[in-house]
């Protein structure tokens, strides 16, 4: 699990924390079942505070996104949550806004950008295959 800290952009280091692990799950590179790093292991990785990791931790409990095993750790929530799934669509819908807001910038009309996504889309099922 890579994540990465900065302590310049002024939002606090649980919430950088809380929205990469998020992400991580919603995208899937996270999957059910799977333990996270140890508060410990993952703030000596972070040079961060321990009670940093358990504060982002505890929060992403309560939004049904992790599990805490006492004595085993904390693990992705099963069967993705409801939040998990929202997320996926938040950062989707961002994601698209920026996109129309560039095709508008650029004078591409929305037929031509579904025509576009839609090519794109049946390249990388191919590629994929």
């Amino acid at each position: 699990m890579q994540l990465r800290i900065s302590d310049r952009d002024g939002v606090p280091i649980y919430v950088q924390l809380i929205r990469q692990i998020k992400y991580l799950v919603s995208s899937g590179q996270l999957a059910a079942d799977e333990q996270l790093p140890p508060v410990r292991k993952l703030a000596e990785q972070l040079l961060v505070n321990p009670n940093t990791v358990a504060r982002a931790y505890r929060e992403l409990e309560n939004e049904g996104i992790l599990t805490i095993r006492q004595g085993a750790g904390a693990f992705v929530a099963d069967g993705g949550s409801p939040l998990a799934r929202r997320e996926r669509q938040r950062i989707l819908t961002e994601r698209i806004d920026m996109l129309l807001a560039e095709a508008r910038q650029m004078k591409v009309d929305q037929d031509t950008l579904i025509t576009l996504i839609r090519q794109r889309s049946a390249h990388i099922e191919e590629s994929s295959r």
